[in-house]
This record gives C-alpha cells, structure tokens and sequence, in this order.
C-alpha cells in the first residue's frame, strides 16, 4: 500500500521543491529595454583617436587621457537604475562620445547577457565590461544593517585599480541609484593637487562618530586613527579617482587590512563605506555638493521620502533603502522620483503592444 504525504506537509514539499527548480535556472534579465537615442559630440571636443581606423578592434578611447573614464557595477538587480544612470551621462555631456565606460561584474554573473543589453539600448556606446572574483572579498564581508550593503559587487570600488587597464589613469565612479543632470566632465576635470587619491563631496555636519561602533572609540589605538587630520562623512557613490595613486600606495591592502580586523572585532556597522573612510576621510579633496545630492532613497530601514539639501544640483542620487524604479512600480512615488522617471528606459507593456 502506498502511503502518501499528509496534507500538511504539501506546503514545505511545494517550497523544497521550488528550491530545487530555481536552482537549476540560470539568472535572466526578464525587463525589456528600449533603445536611446545617439548623443554626438560638439565640435570642440577633443580628438580621443576613437575615430581612427580600429582594423585590430580595439578602441583606443579606452585608453586615452582625453576621454572620461566611467566606472559602474553592473547586476541584475541594478540593471534599470544603471541604464537610467548611463542615459543621464550621455545626454548632459558636451562630449559623450569621449566618455568611456568600465563596467563590473560579478565573475558569477552572465556577462555577455548583461553585454548585449548594454548593446542593445546604447548601440554606440564605448564600454567594456570587467569580471570580479567575489571570493577575491566575500570572505573579508561583515554582515551590516542592510542585506543589500553585504553584496560582494558592492565592494567593487576598493578594486577598481586592479581590474582596470593599467592607461587608465583617473576614473569617475558612480553608483547605479543616480542621474546626473550636468556635464560629467566637470566632476572628471576636479583638481586633486600634488597628493590626494580621491574627490568627493565632503559632509563634515554629519555625525563622524556615528560610523564607528563604540568598541572602535574606546580603543586608545584604534580612535587614534583621526587624531591627525580633520575626519568628514563622505559617500562612496560619487567618486573621483587617481588610479595610478591608488595603485602606488597599495591602497586595496589598507582597505582589506581595515576589513580583516572588522572580521575579528565589531569596529563599524555599514558595508563598504567605513573602511573607505578608515583610510580616507581627512585626506580627500572635497567636491562641491551639487555633486552628489545623497540620500534620496531615505535611511537603511524604512526608505522614506526626502527632500533634496539646499543649494544647485549637478546629481541626484537615490542613496538609502528606497530606489525610485521600486516606488514607482509599487505606485508610490516621492515627490523627487519624477525626476528620476525621465530617464527609465523600461520598456513597459502598453510600449510593447503598441
């Protein structure tokens, strides 16, 4: 006689089941993208040598010191903001056929998936697209308030002058959460005199200490660490970068060595940020703030709505829990996500059947 399953059990069996059956499937970008429109440079643009004859396929903009040089992580789960992200660059640069744009991607993910859909909305579009090792960081990650903030890509940034050609000598990187409705070649263009690594707008108002765990604060060693500079909150979404400093003062092994004793004892709570600011914050030079107009996506718990800071903006950035796509899908927008909707390239069902 055979015995069957009591009902009560089918609820778990149905979910093993499913377990069982995504596992299998390989991760897809389920949205459809639509086409943007080609953006062309003005004549006084600097030559980049991208219109020269390429016969051995390789672009020489990826190398050259008049293009800007972009870099952005690139998943699935970010893919809409990234593409809203890039039209936004495009369409507000003076020369958006200098820019060249480095992507990464986890090593794990479809890569040539990710590629064709970059290719499919921005035909002309001269990028490149980077594999990270998430084992090279993901035993070095410490759970932090947000599951979001513990993604392996996240930490990215700290490897950005490994994974990048060694030509390139300064990057702009930008998070997927944001628009910029100014020219990026302004920020690009950021002086960093005869010693700083990076540019980013500086927030010395902020709470410093709040980054750090009191564990951090009662070691006489450890709270040492601000003692000689002048320590402000910075966010790491908007960055400007010397490569070849970077490279030169071995900056990735500080950051990692920052990472390894979080491992050992609690010194912080949030992500990739406080080890960037363990090794940075002081020494940064600043960028006006219209550059980075942060937090639009709320706190890390609840994702409320904000209004921007005072002054122009250059940047908008949905920084927080809350990202405008998921708001506006959901049918409840902030105020500040319409200007975020302009420049969504989701090919909605209505455009699909028309």
């Amino acid at each position: 006689m055979r015995h069957h399953p009591p009902l009560r059990h089918l609820p778990l069996l149905i979910l093993l089941s499913l377990a069982l059956v995504s596992t299998a499937v390989p991760i897809t970008i389920t949205q459809q993208f639509k086409e943007a429109p080609q953006f062309y440079n003005s004549p006084e643009c600097a030559s980049t040598g991208a219109e020269e004859d390429e016969t051995e396929g390789e672009n020489p903009i990826f190398c050259s010191d008049q293009a800007v040089h972009v870099a952005m992580t690139l998943d699935t789960a970010y893919i809409r903001g990234s593409m809203a992200a890039i039209l936004s660059v495009l369409q507000h640069s003076v020369c958006p056929q200098n820019i060249a744009f480095h992507f990464v991607a986890s090593a794990s993910a479809n890569a040539s998936l990710l590629t064709s859909t970059i290719s499919s909305s921005f035909p002309y579009l001269n990028f490149r697209v980077y594999r990270f090792d998430d084992s090279a960081v993901s035993g070095l990650i410490s759970t932090s308030i947000r599951s979001a903030l513990d993604c392996p890509l996240n930490y990215a940034r700290s490897y950005l002058a490994n994974l990048l050609p060694l030509c390139v000598r300064r990057v702009v990187y930008l998070d997927s959460d944001l628009v910029l409705v100014d020219d990026i070649a302004k920020l690009a263009a950021t002086p960093l005199g005869d010693t700083a690594v990076l540019a980013a707008p500086e927030y010395c108002n902020a709470n410093f200490t709040s980054y750090f765990t009191p564990t951090f604060w009662s070691n006489p060693s450890l709270s040492l660490t601000f003692a000689d500079r002048k320590a402000c909150y910075f966010n790491t979404g908007v960055m400007v970068i010397d490569l070849n400093r970077w490279r030169e003062g071995d900056y990735t092994t500080k950051i990692e060595e920052w990472m390894e004793l979080q491992k050992r004892m609690r010194i912080y709570e949030l992500g990739s940020l406080p080890p960037f600011l363990l090794v940075f914050a002081g020494n940064i030079v600043p960028v006006d703030h219209r550059w980075n107009q942060h937090g639009l996506g709320g706190d890390n718990f609840r994702g409320l709505c904000r209004d921007l800071h005072a002054g122009p903006v250059s940047l908008l950035h949905w920084s927080g829990k809350g990202k405008p796509w998921a708001r506006l899908d959901a049918n409840r927008p902030c105020p500040l996500d319409a200007l975020w909707a302009p420049y969504d390239l989701l090919q909605t069902p209505f455009a699909l059947e028309s």
